[in-house]
């Protein structure tokens, strides 16, 4: 690769060091962007420049000093500024064309929230600050589903007071581009889910999807695009429904990651849309709980780590 996807670190006291020395082992070529002291123990990796490229071997590591070691399964607030600064470097490079795709290792929102003043809900809200972009969506993906969710990190009950039609709008927009785009979708299908049960049945169980939900879907379909909604969303996800549309858009976070997570829970990917750069990131978190005990599972990286090199290739 002349150009490699850069993985970043993450939190180290978590599971994202191990995954990247087992994803490495297995065959996946990255430039790991951290501090090498955090690397499980006898991981063979060697020193890079920014500009060199990864070769067969021994794991190539983008050097970045943290202030302190790792401790398993406790995040030091001392790293918390190195986290975020692993992540800004990340999207410098990518931004100068040193790398084709970032994809990042999970962090923890309050350990970097209690230890640096991270201001960000998570990873997604803070790469479109750093891309100086005003609007991102993240799409959740596996071989079997994509699953976009309109509203992410927020209580449920302040999930209809944010619906809009231009926030749905400007998602259904944006994930058709990336469709398009990064995913080699020529003409793609899309499923809109419903906000309430039944799609609000007619009114009986709520307005939202009658009054916001319908008019957006019904203009954009008179555009000529393939749409169809709102839709009940406990009819969306069995195999037959799945096999009408290329992606779905939900109105909530558990809405879009309960059927993916159902359907393939190690294997899901995270991908942010409309950045001028390809991002993916494993659909899990930093599992302090197993973190140093060597059992943390590579699978959603590895698939992670793949889609951000076909996304770039398609770029």
């Amino acid at each position: 690769m002349t150009r490699p996807v850069i993985l970043t670190c993450g939190d180290p006291s978590g599971i994202g060091p191990e995954i990247a020395a087992k994803a490495w082992a297995a065959g996946e070529r990255f430039l790991w962007l951290g501090d090498p002291r955090h690397l499980p123990e006898g991981t063979p990796w060697r020193e890079v420049t920014e500009d060199d490229a990864p070769a067969e071997g021994l794991l190539p590591v983008l050097c970045h000093d943290f202030p302190a070691p790792a401790l398993h399964g406790q995040p030091d607030p001392a790293n918390a500024a190195g986290v975020i600064a692993a992540i800004e470097r990340a999207v410098r490079l990518v931004q100068a064309g040193k790398a084709s795709a970032i994809c990042t290792a999970p962090i923890h929102k309050k350990a970097l929230k209690d230890g640096a003043g991270f201001a960000f809900p998570g990873h997604t809200e803070f790469l479109a600050h750093l891309a100086g972009v005003p609007r991102v969506v993240m799409m959740l993906v596996c071989p079997e589903l994509r699953v976009v969710p309109v509203t992410i990190h927020m209580p449920l009950c302040e999930v209809p007071g944010t619906l809009t039609a231009q926030l749905l709008e400007e998602t259904i927009r944006i994930t058709i581009e990336a469709l398009i785009r990064d995913f080699g979708i020529a003409l793609p299908r899309l499923a809109v889910a419903g906000l309430n049960p039944h799609a609000g049945e007619g009114g009986a169980m709520g307005w939202e999807d009658e009054r916001m939900i319908r008019p957006v879907v019904a203009r954009l379909a008179a555009e000529g695009l393939t749409i169809r909604g709102p839709l009940s969303a406990d009819t969306m996800f069995h195999a037959a429904a799945r096999a009408g549309y290329d992606a779905a858009i939900c109105m909530y976070h558990d809405q879009a990651l309960i059927p993916i997570k159902t359907i393939d829970f190690a294997g899901g990917v995270n991908v942010t849309l409309g950045l001028p750069f390809v991002r993916t990131s494993p659909d899990h978190g930093t599992a302090y709980d197993i973190a140093g005990h060597g059992v943390a599972d590579p699978t959603s990286l590895i698939a992670a780590l793949r889609l951000a090199r076909e996304m770039a290739a398609r770029r």
